[in-house]
């Protein structure tokens, strides 16, 4: 399955596809952080909704990736002057942050192999498209707000355990680490079965969100390692932050695609889609 996946991933011209949702998600990224913070913080505030991403940032990107994002947020956040330009900044801002879904249905499609729509049936798909992508965004903020209730709960008993017994660092390691996997394997369940115009079993997508949230996770810790320890950004100069974020953000789209890939393939050979499934016509 390994071969096979790999095979898809280069018939389908997965390099490209991750390079026009990179550019998708870096415009993307600031509406749609706004949004998930504001959906977050109505529970935890929005101070400890935007500490908790600027420190999972920090983990991916290092410092300088972490502040420059931390930046673009603290500028969108400036009020606008009037009721008009205010009405305006939130329809681009909903407009931003659901532009990047759409790019991800796209890709998805592609992927599961299916045809282009165009006329009203287009149309309806667009707004169909918009709508998921808003419920996803709100799906993200009750995440995030989730992550920082069991954050704050392996933090407080790493605290517990440290001052009563030793030795405690690499268990409540590993539990922080299922922790992030099991978000992760909910959020890309939510996307591979939801974007897709195409009706894919859940067993199908809880194996391919599992495979895509262990490639991500160990895979954010490797870039994290790297993008630390390396001179990448300084080579750079004052597009240091950026050329990072950047770097990450491709590297992130390519490890989705290759997991929507694997899901495709399981589905077609062992899953629900497999030929010796099939009723015989």
């Amino acid at each position: 399955m390994i071969k096979s996946t790999v095979i898809a991933w280069v018939e389908d011209y997965a390099p490209s596809m991750g390079a026009a949702l990179s550019c998708y998600t870096l415009f993307s990224l600031v509406p749609l952080l706004i949004i998930v913070v504001a959906v977050a913080g109505m529970v935890f505030g929005q101070a400890a909704a935007q500490g908790e991403i600027v420190g999972q940032l920090r983990d991916a990107l290092g410092q300088g990736g972490a502040v420059a994002v931390e930046g673009l947020l603290a500028a969108a956040r400036e009020p606008a002057k009037g009721v008009i330009a205010t009405l305006v900044g939130v329809v681009m801002l909903l407009i931003g942050a659901t532009a990047v879904f759409a790019e991800l249905q796209s890709a998805l499609d592609r992927i599961w192999r299916v045809p282009a729509i165009t006329g009203q049936s287009g149309l309806r798909n667009l707004l169909r498209t918009r709508l998921l992508s808003f419920g996803l965004m709100l799906s993200l903020g009750f995440l995030l707000a989730m992550s920082l209730v069991l954050s704050t709960a392996v933090a407080a008993l790493g605290k517990w355990s440290g001052s009563l017994l030793q030795g405690w660092d690499v268990p409540l390691e590993v539990l922080n680490f299922a922790v992030s996997f099991s978000i992760f394997t909910l959020l890309f369940a939510m996307i591979y079965k939801t974007l897709p115009r195409a009706r894919i079993s859940w067993r199908d997508v809880w194996r391919g969100a599992a495979v895509t949230a262990l490639l991500f996770t160990v895979g954010k810790m490797l870039v994290g390692l790297y993008l630390g320890t390396s001179s990448v950004a300084s080579g750079f100069g004052a597009l240091g932050s950026l050329v990072v974020l950047i770097a990450w953000v491709y590297c992130s789209a390519q490890v989705f695609l290759l997991g929507a890939e694997y899901t495709w393939v399981y589905a077609n050979q062992l899953g629900s889609r497999a030929p010796w499934r099939r009723p015989i016509q």
